[in-house]
């Protein structure tokens, strides 16, 4: 059973909603027309980019020199495809509005790094309706349209498959496990699915600053995913809500009377208590090691 979010987690679900639910899929969909199907994909790398320098820099998420070398890399391919010398400026709007949707996903996924010890069905379905509401209203005060049946059930099939539905469950259930710069790396795997389907899907092949940013930014993807992290850490005391097990070196604590019996999985919720503990072993950023890091 997982933990609901309270009171204090409104804040945070109101910034999801709003940054992952509403901002983020609007630009993304002005964008898109103008922008080759294989650039678009590869231009979301761009998420991993700004998840983790929100992570860093702002929430003081850990983030090693192999990850920043990574970083250089994917922002360097970015550049290169936003790179258009016949538009204003010399930069291609609709990659800009790309990379301005990976922004606003970025800011979703720090905030929902601060709700990932909740239940995520339920955090996920307050911010899937919560934006779906809005996002309806604004498109019906616009004059558009709603779509054929056929055409609704085959949109919301492939959003509850690859957008807001399992896909946001899981994620969340990541920034749990490995906190938000780490779930952002290995979000930089996920555009090059996104190349492969375009290039099978659409006729229409990529400019040529394609070939040259495809490598780079795969490489800088290897050095995110590829990171290992570990170094003797302490604990502080705390108390907290969150579904957990008992065999994971942190929780170890026995349980008192009007606490959940054990289930069969070893994964239950309730209120409980760590002692100050100082050990080493391989972690990421998850809810127990947000520690600061001497540079």
């Amino acid at each position: 059973m997982e933990a609901p979010p309270g009171r204090n987690e409104i804040p945070w679900l109101i910034g999801v909603t709003l940054f992952g639910g509403l901002l983020a899929p609007v630009a993304l969909v002005y964008s898109l027309p103008g922008t080759p199907a294989a650039t678009a994909a590869l231009l979301l790398n761009f998420e991993a980019v700004a998840t983790t320098l929100i992570a860093a820099t702002i929430f003081g998420e850990w983030v090693s020199r192999r990850v920043w070398a990574a970083l250089g890399c994917i922002t360097a391919s970015c550049l290169l495809l936003t790179w258009n010398p016949a538009a204003g400026l010399g930069l291609s709007l609709p990659a800009l509005g790309i990379l301005l949707t990976c922004l606003f996903w970025a800011v979703d996924n720090n905030l929902g790094q601060r709700l990932s010890a909740k239940d995520p069905l339920l955090v996920i379905s307050v911010k899937g309706i919560g934006a779906g509401t809005v996002t309806l209203l604004i498109a019906l005060a616009a004059g558009e349209h709603l779509p054929g049946p056929a055409t609704t059930a085959a949109a919301m099939a492939v959003g509850f498959l690859c957008y807001g539905g399992l896909t946001s469950i899981l994620f969340l259930l990541a920034l749990r496990g490995i906190g938000a710069a780490r779930a952002g790396s290995l979000l930089a795997v996920s555009p090059f699915f996104g190349v492969l389907f375009s290039l099978l899907l659409f006729a229409e092949l990529p400019a040529g600053a394609f070939y040259v940013a495809l490598p780079v930014m795969a490489f800088g993807a290897w050095l995110m995913v590829s990171e290992e992290h570990s170094h003797p850490h302490r604990h502080p005391a705390t108390v907290h809500e969150h579904r957990h097990r008992h065999d994971d070196l942190h929780h170890d604590h026995d349980h008192e009377a009007g606490d959940p019996p054990l289930p069969a999985t070893g994964e239950h919720s309730h209120v409980h208590a760590h002692t100050e503990l100082a050990h080493e072993h391989p972690h990421q950023p998850d809810i127990h090691h947000r520690h600061l890091h001497r540079r």
